[in-house]
């Protein structure tokens, strides 16, 4: 269950990524997420790029360890379940993750506490990541149920 997990995590990461990388290079949304991630390690932009999808790519390996646990609780898996998920997934990131926890632990990132004498790298993606366009909730969204759908396809009970 693990291998199957862990292969499923690595491709369903690389269709996560390749959405929003899309999405953000025909205008529909400006978020880069392994930029966003990296620069919590690296103030050099190309730098934390490579960090970046590194630390996305382990995150990703980690989430679909997660899925697979809640699949072995549920007694089952499947795309379905698996796009439920990812849609959980989704709005927990856009709303908890990058608004309550990235802020705290991002050294980097803009907040409303962000002084005019500091100059933040990068900007805080605000709520469902609106900051960074109207319709990045909904790639988010869309991005994260591909990647649960290929997890929840992949792990087999």
């Amino acid at each position: 269950m693990i291998a199957s997990a862990l292969a499923g995590g690595f491709l369903g990461t690389l269709v996560l990524t390749t959405v929003l990388r899309t999405a953000s290079e025909l205008g529909f949304t400006r978020m880069d997420l392994p930029f966003l991630l990296g620069t919590a390690l690296s103030d050099d932009r190309r730098r934390a790029k490579v960090w970046g999808y590194l630390l996305h790519f382990v995150m990703g390996l980690i989430f679909a360890s997660i899925y697979a646990m809640c699949f072995k609780a549920v007694g089952r898996s499947g795309a379905l379940l698996g796009s439920a998920l990812g849609a959980v997934h989704a709005l927990f990131t856009s709303t908890v993750l990058v608004n309550v926890l990235l802020p705290v632990v991002h050294p980097r990132i803009g907040s409303p506490e962000t002084a005019a004498n500091q100059t933040a790298l990068i900007e805080s993606p605000g709520f469902l990541m609106l900051n960074y366009g109207r319709s990045t909730a909904l790639v988010n969204l869309a991005a994260h149920v591909a990647y649960g759908a290929i997890v929840g396809w992949a792990v087999r009970l």
